[in-house]
């Protein structure tokens, strides 16, 4: 069985499934990051298996081997540096990548200039990102522990109306994405452009969708966001559409995202209204707070 080398350091990331862990190298005179991967076997969630969805495995491997983030605009990927495959898995060695501490609303631009680029000619580009994660919700019984907040009659009104959101999205402009904007993802810097890591769900998706997920962990507000994403984009046109895509995932995630860490503490002792300040559940309500605009802007 494959294990990292003595005297490499563990480093935080490699969440999905598919993902064994990620690790802080030396080689030669270089720091190189090496990252395992796990093939699916018997019993593993199927779409880790399915190319059409945003949890394939291989994604960022391909991703990688094909160079399609190379030297894109806006946001391009790390050098890779191998990509080596056994009868386990694939282990991926690339450069580091410094942190540099971007701002919030300089990513936000380097979002939109990203969504500028053609999206490349292969099949197995993550799509429909949204409506697979709220079918999974779908599947565990929904938003159950929301309908015990003061957020119940909200949160029904846009489960309800989820696959109209959802469908808006569809019909918005496609564009490439990201599909996991956070500042984890998001360190580095060339340039004028953001070094990301992890592309496991490069794929298209509507216009500002990328964005909404990045205003989740943002301090600055859903508008200047918003607007430094249309300077990136260059396509005033696009103004209204970019700004619905952004609102619908962002106001989605939020609220999956709450429910999530309040079914994790739901069934301790206490009310669930005193668990809002729960260490594991305080930021995802203070994301959530942070959208009310973009909330009743979906309930009107």
């Amino acid at each position: 069985m494959w294990q990292p080398e003595p005297g490499w350091q563990r480093l935080p990331g490699g969440s999905s499934p598919s993902a064994y862990g990620v690790w802080l190298a030396r080689e030669g005179d270089a720091d190189v990051v090496v990252k395992r991967l796990f093939a699916p076997v018997d019993g593993d969630l199927p779409e880790l298996s399915d190319w059409r969805s945003s949890a394939w495995w291989e994604r960022e491997p391909q991703v990688a081997l094909h160079g399609l983030v190379a030297d894109t605009s806006g946001l391009r990927g790390p050098a890779a540096l191998r990509v080596e495959e056994d009868n386990e898995g694939i282990t991926m060695v690339q450069e580091r990548v410094p942190e540099s501490g971007n701002p919030g609303l300089f990513v936000a631009r380097a979002l939109g200039c990203f969504a500028r680029t053609p999206p490349p000619d292969v099949p197995w580009l993550a799509r429909h990102q949204l409506r697979e994660r709220l079918a999974r919700v779908e599947r565990r019984g929904g938003w159950q522990t929301l309908e015990r907040t003061t957020l119940a009659d909200v949160a029904d009104h846009l489960w309800q109306h989820r696959t109209k959101h959802l469908d808006t999205l569809d019909e918005l402009p496609q564009v490439l994405q990201h599909g996991d904007p956070t500042p984890a993802n998001l360190p580095g810097r060339h340039s004028d452009d953001v070094v990301a890591i992890d592309w496991s769900a490069l794929g298209t998706g509507a216009v500002g969708h990328d964005l909404g997920l990045w205003a989740l962990a943002m301090r600055e507000d859903f508008e200047p966001l918003l607007a430094a994403y249309l300077e990136g984009l260059g396509d005033p046109g696009q103004a209204h559409a970019a700004a619905t895509g952004a609102r619908i995932s962002v106001v989605y995630t939020a609220l999956s995202r709450l429910d999530w860490a309040l079914c994790r503490v739901a069934d301790g002792e206490g009310a669930l209204a005193g668990k809002y300040t729960h260490p594991s559940v305080a930021p995802y309500v203070m994301s959530m707070q942070r959208q009310a605009t973009q909330i009743e802007a979906l309930l009107g």
